[in-house]
């Protein structure tokens, strides 16, 4: 997440606003809050699996791909009330297991720690709202611009953009970014919004920089705004059209402003597992071939960041 570069999502123009009320038409009925947890998918066996064929012979022998995701992003990924992972990620990935024979199993871990835990082997994917960005596929630091890893290759699979939201009735006259210069905004670490912040600041007049606290979760940041402890709030337009929709029963916050930086969410790979990012990739198409994908995209109201097919590092 960053301005031109990172964010749980991260990157180009204002896309989505159509799909404003978004978020949650199918999703209503789930009440999302996320804590840790670990969930499996659809317990698919290889063998009855079209593309089972396609996944490193060492997957195909666990059985399992796990999911490095932080699960407290809905309705991306979520814990519903009875503490089932769900939303649109592990909908496609339950879908996907079942083209390649495997159950993708959920694991929580903080955003900013997904791509470390991939390097280290914790997990096999990244699933988690993740922007394909040049600087993930190089392994660039955002802030630095320095080299900290050896990048992952990304299958992307949806488009979003970010959005700015305030205290229901009471937005402080922001708009754009710009108009943030003098307050605070609260925001989840490691994201395209904190970036967002960031490179917004700089352009701040002396003495009216932007105020930024992050925090571990969007969930975290929310409750800070709630509580009034700042301005605005930022997330990816999808979580913050559904935040607004949900909170307080559509009491608690508004959306300001344009959403901005649309760009693909992709599946993160380690850059040497390229035969699992091609069964990942495969799968995805036969799921929006099939019209599976459509119909998990019109599950949760995110049809305007469909895409028509899975490729792999097309983020900028």
């Amino acid at each position: 997440m960053t301005a031109s570069s990172t964010r749980r999502t991260t990157a180009a123009h204002s896309r989505l606003a159509a799909v404003g009320a978004i978020a949650v038409a199918g999703a209503l009925m789930l009440t999302g809050c996320g804590d840790q947890t670990k969930d499996t998918g659809s317990g698919n066996e290889t063998s009855a699996a079209p593309l089972a064929d396609k996944l490193p012979q060492s997957i195909r022998d666990k059985g399992v791909i796990k999911v490095g995701s932080d699960i407290a992003y809905a309705p991306v990924e979520f814990k519903d009330s009875s503490g089932k992972v769900v939303g649109i990620d592990p909908d496609l990935a339950a879908a996907m297991g079942k083209q390649l024979g495997v159950d993708f199993q959920f694991e929580n871990g903080t955003f900013d720690t997904l791509i470390t835990g991939l390097r280290s082997k914790r997990y096999d994917i990244a699933m988690s709202a993740m922007t394909d960005t040049k600087d993930r596929q190089e392994g660039i630091d955002s802030d630095t611009g320095k080299k900290v890893g050896e990048g992952v290759d990304f299958v992307d699979y949806f488009t979003a953009g970010v959005s700015i939201y305030t205290k229901k009735g009471d937005d402080q006259g922001i708009k754009t970014w710009s108009d943030l210069c003098g307050k605070k905004i609260v925001v989840q670490r490691g994201t395209v919004s904190e970036d967002l912040a960031k490179a917004e600041s700089k352009k701040c007049p002396a003495g009216k920089k932007i105020a930024i606290e992050p925090f571990d979760n969007d969930q975290q940041a929310q409750t800070r705004l709630r509580a009034g402890g700042a301005a605005a709030g930022s997330s990816d337009f999808p979580v913050a059209a559904y935040a607004v929709k949900t909170s307080g029963g559509g009491k608690d916050f508004q959306l300001v402003g344009e959403q901005v930086e649309a760009a693909p969410y992709g599946i993160a790979v380690a850059k040497n597992q390229t035969q699992l990012r091609d069964a990942l990739k495969a799968a995805l198409d036969a799921l929006i071939k099939n019209g599976d994908y459509e119909k998990i995209m019109k599950k949760w109201g995110v049809t305007d960041g469909a895409i028509k097919e899975a490729t792999i590092n097309g983020g900028k």
